[in-house]
């Protein structure tokens, strides 16, 4: 049979018209998104609870929009107008105990509604700085904000804000420190002792009086000029100040320099990016504890936090004859803003502290008085203890501390109670997340997959006994917000082919009111391949490896497909899921390869989040190889069961796809016959240290582990066809990745290899010419080497 050149058949592709049983083309599939109708992004409860509002990106352009929509039935959106936009509350409101309150931040300013008239009161205005850490009092008379580093009160009965903790990484200028010459001037000069006799008279009267006068704004609090403060959390009851503090001036490590050669200025500009792993490894935090009655600054030891002072990386130091660790690991404090709650009472704190080794997170009180941490969990992890799952906080009673935390191997919620008596709230093979709690403490909604990995719903937890149960049937919820009465759910929830739309839920069950559909006609109209959700068995002793399947509705008989193999990046992302994928482009060329003639597979293999922490941690200290095992065995499974031909097999992905990519075509180069390796890491020495530090530890305590993960110590084996496909400006994995291998492969003569460079596109492509110059290339390789 006589084959029609790639290009001529690529040609055809993009020629044709777009109709609801035509085949997506590669034009419209790379095209600007706002075809397929831009998504519902910010949505929230009108105060009333009658409305829900919600933003929305405008067509053709970066602008967004607001619009508004009965909550209690389905209806057309009314798009708010920019004089009404002054009516409206912002998506974050922040209750009081009874819900008959609550403040809201809006345009840089603060609020307070009263929730039964609906009246508004402005509390701040023009500040021009961040508002943050906003609390009820613990008597509900008022509201507590941090401006910077300064905290305020703002008092409902007079209506004055006025500050109340103003803490400061400097030296206190009213103290001396000792010194032999200074004493000996002022014992020698009595104009000077006299002179300073008075200032030291004034400024005890100005202390005095501002004790004696609640109206004067209180002294800043001097912690020293050796730290920095990170973050502070004031107490509710205005007792106490809990302060994070870091080294000031802590050396950042060498970063790297970014060149970039399309400007507007028509010459080359630089700029200098993130350092690399373990060369600016994480200093310590400390904390500090201030009361602000007396005024006194204790730190806080941390000697009481188990297993502080073991080093569970001390083989390693011994092996590389590094310095063995002395004295206690240093700490961070908090995940991703997860660091200090209090209680609403101010009676209680809890503090959430991680290993700067990734090894350990704990959780501790503080005894108020006598500054003293008192650990309450441990979570320890001999791979990493995860970023993600980490909320915390306390019940209204004030004494009952919730929290999630994988000790079981899956994330899931747990209550302690003031006798140090704990409970499981969940449990299951399943991951419980977003955690929010009813006004009186009985009941916990959260985000669940207890019927299967792929399908997320809303559970209802029964506080008393741990009775669990779906609230929701929408199979791909992404997120959502209580009512103010809480009797209803506003969820943001999603499907294969469906960006994020909204609905409303009854908060115990029932039947859920969809409130949009923003999706465009021509988009809806299309007939899209549905993914199938398969089960691929694992040979390694792991669990069934879950995936997406785009295959035709029946195979031909006897016929052999081209197999493409998708990975999804992160590492740590689930995409085998029945929400809207983040990788909507790849799906419809999936769409595009099925129509085609290939099948495709898009699998979460291990490392992939939702499944647990054995799959999540099978990775450490040698990335791309469970992964891989995962791949050779979906390659084996699409052969067995889907026609699959083994004889024309691909790969791609982007970012953590990409160095998979790379690590099939060079790690199992006699299965993998193409690849296209977009935005790779290659070398995990060059990638930063948050993420990678976790995984394979430090360069220089795991020299063996960044050699056995990066793909560049495998370039010998390259036998297959390979693109590499990166932007220039991309300051996640820096173009340096591939031009460093480009530079292995042309000194070790390899041949059938290209790369691809994007001058003006970051980590995630965003015009659309170079989408579609990037997956031109792919369709070419695949249409060259498979068929």
């Amino acid at each position: 049979m006589m084959r029609l050149p790639v290009l001529t058949v690529l040609a055809a592709l993009l020629a044709l018209p777009a109709a609801a049983s035509t085949p997506v083309t590669l034009d419209q599939a790379m095209a600007n998104p706002d075809w397929i109708g831009p998504p519902v992004e910010a949505a929230w409860w009108n105060w009333d609870g009658k409305q829900v509002i919600y933003k929305q990106k405008r067509a053709g352009s970066p602008l967004r929009d607001t619009y508004r929509v009965n909550a209690a039935k389905a209806g057309t959106p009314v798009q708010v107008t920019d004089a009404e936009q002054a009516k409206l509350d912002s998506p974050e409101m922040l209750y009081n105990r009874g819900r008959t309150r609550a403040v809201i931040v809006r345009n840089g300013d603060l609020f307070e509604r009263d929730l039964k008239s609906g009246a508004l009161v402005q509390i701040t205005r023009g500040s021009g700085v961040a508002i943050q850490a906003v609390q009820y009092t613990a008597d509900e008379r008022g509201v507590q904000y941090r401006i910077g580093d300064d905290w305020f009160a703002w008092d409902r009965a007079d209506r004055v804000a006025g500050p109340v903790a103003l803490p400061r990484a400097a030296k206190d200028p009213n103290v001396t420190e000792a010194d032999a010459l200074r004493d000996m001037q002022l014992r020698l000069s009595t104009i000077l002792k006299r002179q300073k006799d008075e200032r030291d008279a004034t400024r005890a009267q100005a202390e005095e009086l501002r004790r004696a006068d609640p109206t004067r704004a209180p002294a800043p609090i001097y912690l020293g000029d050796k730290v920095a403060i990170l973050n502070s959390a004031l107490s509710p009851d205005g007792r106490w100040l809990l302060v994070v503090t870091g080294p000031k001036n802590a050396d950042k490590g060498r970063a790297g320099k970014m060149p970039r050669y399309v400007t507007e200025s028509g010459y080359e500009e630089f700029s200098e990016e993130r350092t690399r792993v373990g060369r600016n490894n994480p200093a310590g935090h400390g904390l500090k504890l201030v009361n602000l009655a007396t005024r006194e600054v204790k730190d806080l030891a941390l000697d009481a936090l188990p297993g502080i002072a073991v080093d569970p990386l001390a083989r390693l130091r011994a092996e590389h004859k590094l310095d063995p660790l002395k004295g206690n690991r240093p700490v961070m404090i908090g995940f991703d803003g997860e660091a200090i709650t209090w209680s609403q009472n101010g009676a209680n704190v809890a503090v959430m502290f991680r290993s700067v080794d990734n090894k350990d997170r704990w959780i501790a009180t503080v005894d108020l008085p006598r500054a003293a941490l008192r650990p309450v969990h441990r979570l320890t992890d001999d791979a990493w203890v995860n970023y993600d799952n980490n909320e915390f906080g306390w019940l209204p009673d004030g004494s009952t501390l919730w929290y999630l935390s994988e000790e079981s191997g899956y994330a899931h919620l747990y209550v302690r109670d003031a006798g140090g008596r704990t409970r499981a709230l969940t449990q299951g093979r399943w991951e419980a997340g977003d955690v929010a709690w009813s006004a009186d403490g009985r009941t916990a909604w959260l985000l669940c997959n207890r019927k299967a990995p792929h399908t997320y719903e809303v559970c209802a937890v029964d506080a008393a006994n741990g009775a669990t149960r779906e609230v929701s049937s929408l199979a791909g919820v992404q997120d959502f917000r209580l009512s103010p009465d809480q009797n209803k759910l506003l969820v943001h929830y999603s499907g294969p082919y469906l960006p994020a739309q909204l609905a409303t839920v009854p908060s115990h069950g029932g039947e859920a009111v969809r409130l949009t559909d923003t999706r465009t006609p021509e988009f809806k109209a299309r007939e899209w391949i549905q993914p199938q959700f398969v089960t691929i068995p694992s040979t390694h002793g792991a669990d069934p490896i879950w995936a997406k399947l785009y295959r035709p509705a029946q195979l031909e008989p006897g016929k052999k497909y081209p197999v493409v193999m998708f990975v999804h990046g992160a590492g740590y992302l689930q995409n085998v899921t029945q929400r809207y994928t983040p990788y909507f482009r790849e799906q419809m060329f999936h769409n595009l390869l099925v129509q085609n003639g290939y099948v495709v597979l898009d699998m979460d293999y291990r490392a992939s989040k939702g499944y647990g922490v054995k799959w999540r941690t099978a990775i450490y200290r040698q990335m791309g190889h469970p992964e891989l095992d995962d791949y050779l065995d979906g390659v084996n499974w699409m052969i067995a069961n889907q026609q699959g031909d083994a004889a024309r097999v691909g790969v791609y992905g982007g970012s953590y796809g990409g160095f998979m990519t790379l690590m099939a075509m060079l790690r199992a180069p006699d299965v993998f016959k193409a690849g296209a390796a977009l935005r790779p890491v290659t070398d995990w020495t060059t990638y930063n240290h948050e993420y990678t530090a976790n995984i394979l530890n430090t360069p220089d305590l795991d020299p063996e582990a960044y050699k056995t993960s990066s793909p560049i110590e495998y370039a010998q084996n390259l036998k297959g066809h390979l693109l590499i496909a990166h932007g220039m400006v991309d300051d996640n994995v820096f173009f340096q990745d591939s031009v460093r291998m480009a530079q292995r492969l042309i000194e070790l003569k390899k041949d059938h290899w290209e790369l691809a460079p994007y001058p003006l596109e970051r980590h995630s492509f965003v015009q659309p010419e170079a989408w579609y110059d990037e997956y031109r290339r792919i369709y070419q390789l695949f249409e060259r080497t498979l068929k």
